[in-house]
């Protein structure tokens, strides 16, 4: 991954990792999901969410104006 990527949301469920990435898309702030999980047992692993590090703070007002746990 280049850099100036930072981690701003980890979950072990897809769906809710899709869904803050969605989110953060849609105020047009380039969005990175890395799936950690074990491909053959979901239980283990989680999903990240990368922003590039000078959107972090427009990012997380986001996140806490929708009420998404950090």
């Amino acid at each position: 991954m280049e850099k100036n990527w930072i981690k701003i949301f980890t979950s072990s469920n897809f769906y809710q990792s899709e869904i803050v990435k969605q989110m953060l898309t849609g105020h047009h702030i380039d969005t990175v999901l890395l799936n950690k999980q074990d491909s053959s047992h979901r239980a283990f692993g989680d999903i990240e969410v990368y922003i590039h590090q000078e959107d972090f703070s427009k990012a997380i007002e986001i996140m806490i104006l929708n009420q998404i746990n950090l």
